[in-house]
């Protein structure tokens, strides 16, 4: 008999387990978060409530997915996920979560939120979010801020970085280092909201939201304490109706953020992992990511704790960048000489450590972003590598105490670094579009055409042979044009944009140019899905119909449907009489007429995502036509031109004893027959 006890596993432990350890994910235990709050607040005596709203991206592009099949659980906890329009708006109901019992009209103790949306997301809600932080939380509300952050821009068009929003709203900052992370900062991220009044970022970087651990769930765990070193005034810190924007500022600046750091200090949330004692030399100091980086960067160094203390080096792990707990550091440093922080992108750590220890009598020196001299250290493009972190501070150590066994694991390190011994990359290959996918015909424009791309797949039509130049955040396509129109001998452009970037603030670019009085053609591609992000639907009810309509209301001088199935779009279906509905093989033709037409006009191309008809396909929710497409070998000549005619990946090379031909990758063909 074994002595390990058994018990039955479900799917569902990860959101169901009370005690114990569940296997999850990242995005998973964000899911969890809020059912686990809900209890708390039962066990405390609170009858509160939930609710979520955001707008999706990179990384956290799977959540809302996870919340819908999720949703019924959600409801028994209370916890109401509403999908955002845009991020902005999704902030400012968030920001009425927290009125609800302002009129003693609440149905709850209070409501604990969670919004959500990736760096650009953070960057256009920076109005919504700053009025709603200085607004401030109830008492038994509290938001989480989740920040989406691209560090690498692997799925973005910019390097993302949202503390500094985050700074400029004053709004404190958790940076988890793993998926246990991400239930206890969120946990005690809502009691901090709720004690400060403030709203709480959490930031979500790939590494950790797409991580899977198996984490304790026991929330009781958690012991959240109340500081008694914070003085507060006389009527809170939290939300409140009448208010003035002088008061609110006065709060923010003169008690809710030492609120923060008090709450901080008593939670312990920055700790020193290495004390060493008084023999400590040398002290790093990490956070989130970076710090699991960091840790990889002592293992290969073969640095553990007691051989830290023997080297005489601390190691320090800040939950909290900002605002940055004063007495914690401070303790730390006490007797270094050198103290070196590690994190990724902007110094956000580093100029608070500098401007706490300046008026010490003596501290030690600071080193992160620059080096003693002042030259680049950790660089703030791009991502830290581990095995850079590790020479760094491997030299460092020995500068201060001298050991064989380090000196060498370093110079195996060197010889990693050193890009002369890395073997060079041979192909690079950029993304492209599906097999079938829509975009492949829609970005196509006629001879002496130009196109612009924005937000969405489209945007990798910039490196194909698509006459597609230049892009613009979400939300503006089209409004570089009323900028350059002016000043360009040429008369007219075409303008790509999603459905889903037209739903989510697309239709203000439409509006400033027609109200400009610009040549330009939008082609709104209604794919049924918002594609990038894994094929969910809209938020919110829209129609190819329903596009028309209000794009004759706002004044364009045309309005065109093109389709793969144009019988759908007769004047029975709702479609305005002045529309003129062509099939897609007659693409070419429409854009020619469309361009010469004064105005703003739209050619809405009609078809669904090739990536979501193949998962409709697979559930049977739409039929899979037995048509395929193939090659005979024995007859193609090898040109290659299907390929550059047809623009897709599933034309492959097929290598023969009469040379090179081509083929159909069956497993990738999504049937498109285009």
């Amino acid at each position: 008999m074994s002595a390990l006890e058994k018990r039955s596993v479900t799917l569902d432990d990860k959101y169901t387990l009370r005690e114990g350890y569940a296997f999850m994910t990242g995005i998973q235990a964000l899911v969890r978060l809020p059912m686990v709050q809900r209890e708390l607040d039962l066990q405390a005596g609170h009858n509160t409530a939930g609710y979520i709203s955001g707008y999706r991206g990179s990384p956290l592009g799977g959540f809302d997915q996870q919340l819908e099949l999720n949703k019924k659980l959600l409801e028994e906890h209370h916890v109401k996920f509403q999908p955002g329009v845009n991020e902005d708006l999704a902030a400012t109901a968030l920001w009425g979560t927290q009125q609800a019992e302002l009129r003693g009209e609440g149905k709850y103790d209070g409501i604990f939120g969670i919004w959500y949306g990736k760096g650009p997301g953070v960057d256009r809600s920076g109005d919504a979010l700053r009025h709603a932080n200085y607004a401030g939380t109830s008492g038994l509300g509290g938001v989480l801020a989740l920040m989406g952050d691209d560090h690498t821009a692997e799925s973005s068009t910019t390097c993302n970085q949202s503390e500094f929003a985050m700074v400029d709203s004053m709004i404190p900052v958790l940076n988890p280092s793993g998926v246990q992370e991400i239930i206890d900062y969120g946990i005690l991220g809502w009691a901090l909201s709720r004690y400060s009044g403030c709203w709480v970022g959490l930031k979500c970087v790939h590494d950790t939201v797409e991580a899977t651990s198996s984490i304790n769930v026991d929330a009781e765990r958690l012991k959240v304490e109340i500081p008694n070193d914070f003085n507060f005034p006389e009527d809170g810190l939290n939300i409140r109706f009448p208010d003035t924007p002088h008061a609110q500022d006065r709060r923010i600046h003169e008690f809710k953020i030492d609120a923060v750091r008090s709450f901080c200090r008593a939670n312990k949330l920055d700790r020193t992992i290495w004390s060493v004692g008084g023999s400590a030399k040398i002290g790093v100091v990490s956070v989130g990511k970076s710090y699991l980086d960091t840790r990889l960067a002592f293992d290969e160094l073969g640095v553990d704790e007691a051989v830290a203390e023997r080297l005489g080096v601390r190691l320090y792990k800040v939950a909290m960048p900002w605002p940055l707990e004063p007495e914690g550091i401070l303790e730390f440093a006490q007797g270094l000489d050198l103290i070196i922080v590690v994190e990724e992108k902007r110094a956000l750590i580093e100029p608070q450590i500098k401007e706490l220890l300046y008026d010490a009598l003596s501290h030690p020196q600071v080193i992160g972003k620059t080096d003693e001299t002042g030259k680049p250290l950790f660089r703030t493009a791009g991502a830290l590598d581990p095995n850079h972190i590790a020479v760094t501070i491997g030299l460092r150590i020995l500068a201060f105490q001298g050991d064989a066994k380090l000196k060498r694991r370093l110079q195996e390190m060197e010889s990693r670094l050193d890009s002369s011994l890395l073997p060079r990359e041979s192909i690079v290959r950029l993304p492209y579009f599906c097999s079938g996918c829509p975009h492949n015909t829609s970005t196509v424009v006629p001879d002496g055409s130009i196109a612009m791309a924005g937000i969405g797949c489209h945007y990798m039509a910039q490196w194909m042979d698509r006459d597609t130049e230049g892009f613009t955040h979400m939300g503006a396509e089209g409004s570089n044009w009323i900028g350059q129109a002016p000043f360009s001998t040429r008369k007219h452009i075409f303008q790509n944009i999603g459905d889903g970037t037209y739903f989510h603030s697309g239709i203000m670019a439409i509006r400033a140019a027609i109200s400009s009085g610009i040549n330009i053609t939008y082609k709104i591609l209604f794919n049924d899905a918002v594609a990038m992000t894994g094929g969910q639907g809209f938020d919110g009810p829209m129609t190819v119909q329903s596009i028309c309509q209000q794009m004759l209301a706002e004044g364009a001088k045309q309005v065109t449907v093109v389709s793969d199935e144009p019988e759908k779009y007769s004047q029975s279906s709702g479609v305005p009489a002045s529309v003129k509905v062509y099939d897609r093989k007659d693409l070419d033709l429409v854009q020619r007429e469309i361009r010469e037409i004064d105005g703003v006009t739209i050619l809405i191309y009609e078809q669904v995502c090739a990536a979501e008809k193949r998962r409709r396909r697979k559930r049977g929710i739409i039929a899979d036509p037995p048509r395929r497409i193939y090659i005979n070998d024995e007859v193609c000549e090898g040109c290659g031109d299907c390929g550059l005619k047809s623009n897709c990946v599933s034309v492959l090379p097929l290598e023969t004893k009469f040379g090179r031909k081509r083929v159909i990758d069956q497993s990738a063909c999504n049937k498109d027959y285009s």
